[in-house]
């Protein structure tokens, strides 16, 4: 197994990373995070996952543990491969999609492209167990999530659900729910 790859960023593809490590260039499917840890780094370091099947081998690389923990957890989930995983771990930080796991927001996952009702319920159903211990009960209430804050200011302004979620994921987690709120509607200006 490839856990972490430590090499120069020598460029990019419609299919990832190509990582410089020791002369081999390794592809690396990787999220927007490790692409844009990349952008400019001399060398970094990709926590990577290998995934095998009979007729592939493909790499997929994250900027932390943390992401690299969430979607190898997404992969025991029935239905979902390493693609949808990959593009739901991409979607916004990992603690925040644990959260989502706990408070049953299967809303945030159908906002991704790809996954429906259904998938969506599977990942809260299979996950929440599993995930519920890590996450600390403060950071489980509504009123101390500012992606939720956000959203449903969006959604009140006339935003579907799923326009509300990729309007938001444009913009910086850490700042507050309104000034969130003010880039999203300056970006559909």
């Amino acid at each position: 197994m490839i856990a972490r790859l430590r090499g120069k960023p020598v460029g990019s593809t419609p299919d990832g990373l190509v990582l410089d490590v020791g002369g081999v260039g390794y592809l690396v499917a990787a999220t927007p995070s490790a692409i844009r840890k990349a952008d400019g780094a001399e060398e970094i370091v990709v926590e990577t996952y290998l995934h095998v099947r009979e007729d592939t081998m493909q790499l997929y690389g994250f900027a932390d543990r943390a992401e690299r923990e969430l979607f190898i957890q997404l992969l025991t989930v029935n239905g979902v491969g390493p693609k949808v995983a990959l593009a739901i771990v991409s979607g916004s930080p990992a603690e925040e999609l644990r959260r989502a796991i706990v408070r049953e927001d299967t809303a945030r996952f159908q906002a991704i492209p790809g996954i429906g009702k259904k998938t969506a319920e599977r990942i809260v159903l299979e996950l929440k167990e599993k995930i519920g211990a890590g996450v600390s009960e403060l950071a489980t209430t509504p009123s101390n999530d500012t992606h939720i804050v956000a959203r449903d200011a969006l959604v009140e302004l006339g935003y579907t659900l799923v326009d509300a979620e990729r309007a938001l994921a444009d913009t910086d987690p850490a700042l507050p729910p309104e000034d969130r709120v003010r880039l999203a509607l300056k970006k559909a200006a």
